[in-house]
């Protein structure tokens, strides 16, 4: 017959035991859980954004951009396949812009596409702010045509500057004219 120190004692293994394959299980579920890895810079999030872009994946993409961006994500078939690259971060407060440069799987095109993906801090989060990003991303074809007609001002500025003098001498010789004028109506 069972004493109430035997059955307390099988109770207590009981018990015991649950709670090691309890706390086993809260162990290994803390284990799993920080094994997920969280998006703590602005290269990562980048990184990732573009992995998925490049997969063909969009819904993946849209989980790090931010939330009022997130509608503009769609798939992209000018980069499905390419390969990517990261370069210089710039950090400014809740804003961050990394340089990047996506080369295309299709050797007809080579030609590799240079921007800044720009992102914004959301819940502590860095993430994509596609709109921007999307500006950057869209001027690459008109690139040629912005440093076309940046040299031509810079060739325009570069003249003016070499009249200068011709044009202060001109001014000159007006007034000096209009002061002569005026003295002879006195």
């Amino acid at each position: 017959m069972m004493t109430y120190k035997d059955l307390l004692q099988i109770f207590y293994q009981s018990y015991t035991k649950h709670r090691m394959s309890r706390l086993t299980g809260i162990f290994s579920l803390l284990f799993i859980l920080s094994g997920c890895q969280t998006i703590v810079t602005p290269e990562q999030a980048t990184t990732t954004f573009w992995k998925a872009m490049a997969n063909g994946d969009p819904e993946s993409a849209k989980k790090y951009t931010t939330q009022e961006t997130q509608y503009l994500v769609t798939k992209q078939e000018n980069i499905m396949g390419a390969s990517l690259e990261t370069g210089v971060i710039v950090i400014d407060g809740l804003n961050a812009k990394v340089a990047t440069v996506i080369t295309p799987k299709n050797p007809e095109s080579n030609k590799l596409l240079s921007f800044d993906t720009v992102l914004s801090k959301e819940n502590d989060v860095w993430k994509v702010d596609y709109r921007q990003t999307l500006n950057n991303f869209s001027i690459l074809p008109f690139g040629d045509v912005i440093n076309s007609l940046r040299a031509i001002g810079d060739v325009i500025n570069e003249k003016l500057e070499q009249q200068m003098p011709f044009f202060e001498n001109q001014i000159r010789s007006f007034r000096d004219q209009l002061i002569c004028t005026s003295s002879d109506l006195i």
